[in-house]
C-alpha cells in the first residue's frame, strides 16, 4: 500500500475494517486524572474461536505503536501484523486452541477513544482536550471491554514492552481475572533513561511548528517533522550495539564516498530517517505524548504495593512467566529480574528466562527461536494445568 493511501484511512470512519465496542454507556469510567469518560470506543480484533465455557481466551496487549493488528494485515499499511510470528494455527499462541483478543490502547490512534477521536459534546477532534492517562486507565478499559465479550477470567495475558506493563498491571489490579500472566521484555517501571528519551520524542513533536499547540486536526496540518525524529530517537533504543553494527555499520548509502554535507550518506541515517518518515502516516502526533506519558507514569509498586513490589502480587494465584532479551537496553534484563523478585517475594508461581540475542529490545518481534519456545511451553503447560488439554 502506498504512502498516499494511508494518509486518507480514518480509524474512527464507520467503514473502518475493525471492531468496536462502546464501553461505559450505564457508568463512567473514572480516569486516573479524575476525569470520567462515558460512551467511549475501543477497537479491537479477534482470533480463534471462544470455547463454550469461555476459559480459552488470550488477551494480547500491544507496545508502543503497536495496535490492535496483530495478526492479520493492518490496513493503514497494508502490512502483516506486527505479531504474525507468534499468532496463528500451530503457533506458540495457537488460534487452533485459544481465542485471541487484541484492543487498541485507550489513548492510542487505531479507532479507541484517544486525542486523535471525536469528543462527542464538541463534535470536534479532542486534541489535548483528552485527558491524560495511564497504564492502569488502559487496562480498566480492557476489562470493561472483557465485561462486554462476557469473558470473567483470562487464559493469559501476554505483552511486550508496554504491554509487558499492562500484563503486569492486570495481574496486579484483576488477580482474579487472569489465570497466567507473560510480560516480555518490560518493566515495572520506567527509568530515569527511559522518560529522558521520551521527554525528548515529546520535545520534537512539540517544537514543529505544525503541531499547533495540539489543534494541528482543526488546522490540517501534521506535525511530521517532530513525529519522526521522536520515532528516529525511540527506534534507537530498540536496537542493540551488535544489531546496529551488523547490519549498518559505517556503510554508505548509494554511493562510495561521502558528500562533505547532510544528506543521508551513511546506511544507519537513511534507515532511521525511512522509519521516521513511514511513521508519521500510521500514528497520531498527540497519541505518541500521550502514551509515552502514561509509561512514564506507570509504578507498579507505588500505585498497588504502597511502595514494594511484593505486596502488590501478595496472594496472587497467577502464573508468570517473565521474559527478557540479555542485549536489551531499553528495557534492562535487570527489570525483568527486578519483577521476578518481587513475584518471588510474594511466593508466587515463576518462571523466568533470560534469552540469549544480539536483536535488542525489540527481539520479541523477530524470530528468536528460544523465545518462540519458551513462550509456547509457557503455554501448553498452563493449558494443561487449566484443562484446557489432557494430561
Amino acid at each position: 500500500m502506498s504512502t498516499d493511501q494511508t494518509v486518507h484511512i480514518n480509524p474512527y470512519s464507520d467503514d473502518f475494517p475493525t471492531k468496536r465496542a462502546i464501553l461505559g454507556k450505564d457508568m463512567p469510567m473514572r480516569l486516573d486524572c479524575g476525569v470520567e469518560l462515558s460512551s467511549f470506543p475501543i477497537a479491537y480484533q479477534t482470533y480463534g474461536t471462544l470455547n463454550e465455557d469461555k476459559s480459552n481466551a488470550i488477551l494480547i496487549t500491544h507496545a508502543l505503536t503497536g495496535d490492535q493488528f496483530a495478526a492479520d494485515t493492518n490496513p493503514v499499511t497494508g502490512k502483516p501484523g506486527w505479531w504474525t510470528t507468534m499468532i496463528g494455527p500451530g503457533k506458540p499462541i495457537d488460534t487452533d486452541r485459544y481465542f485471541i483478543i487484541a484492543s487498541n490502547v485507550l489513548g492510542g490512534c487505531m479507532g479507541s477513544a484517544g486525542p486523535a477521536a471525536i469528543n462527542p459534546e464538541t463534535g470536534k477532534v479532542w486534541g489535548l482536550d483528552f485527558p491524560v492517562i495511564t497504564i492502569s486507565d488502559m487496562v480498566r478499559a480492557q476489562a470493561l471491554l472483557m465485561d462486554e465479550l462476557g469473558i470473567e477470567k483470562l487464559f493469559s495475558v501476554i505483552g511486550g514492552s508496554m504491554g509487558g506493563m499492562q500484563a503486569l498491571e492486570w495481574a496486579a489490579a484483576y488477580p482474579e481475572r487472569v489465570f497466567s500472566c507473560c510480560p516480555i521484555a518490560s518493566s515495572s517501571y520506567h527509568r530515569a533513561q527511559n522518560i529522558a528519551f521520551y521527554e525528548v520524542g515529546r520535545q520534537a513533536i512539540m517544537a514543529d511548528p505544525d503541531w499547533c499547540m495540539g489543534r494541528y486536526h482543526e488546522e490540517g496540518k501534521r506535525p511530521r517533522s517532530g513525529l519522526g525524529v521522536a520515532r528516529m530517537a525511540a527506534h534507537i533504543t530498540y536496537m542493540s550495539e551488535a544489531a546496529l553494527t551488523q547490519k549498518f555499520g559505517r556503510r554508505l548509502q548509494d554511493r562510495e564516498a561521502v558528500t562533505f554535507g547532510f544528506e543521508a550518506d551513511f546506511q544507519i541515517e537513511s534507515y532511521l530517517r525511512y522509519q521516521g518518515s513511514t511513521f508519521v502516516e500510521r500514528f497520531d502526533a498527540n497519541s505518541y505524548l500521550y502514551v509515552t506519558r502514561a509509561m512514564d507514569y506507570f509504578d507498579l509498586a507505588k500505585t498497588h504495593g504502597n511502595g514494594k513490589l511484593a505486596k502488590a502480587f501478595q496472594g496472587t494465584d497467577i502464573r508468570f512467566c517473565v521474559v527478557s532479551f540479555s542485549s536489551d537496553w531499553h528495557y534492562l534484563p535487570e527489570d525483568s529480574r527486578e519483577i521476578v523478585r518481587g513475584l518471588t517475594g510474594a511466593a508466587a508461581d515463576v518462571s523466568y528466562v533470560d534469552v540469549v540475542s544480539d536483536k535488542g529490545h525489540d527481539a520479541f518481534l523477530l524470530e528468536e527461536p528460544e523465545f518462540t519456545n519458551v513462550l509456547g511451553g509457557f503455554l501448553e503447560g498452563s493449558a494443561r494445568r487449566r484443562g484446557l488439554i489432557s494430561q
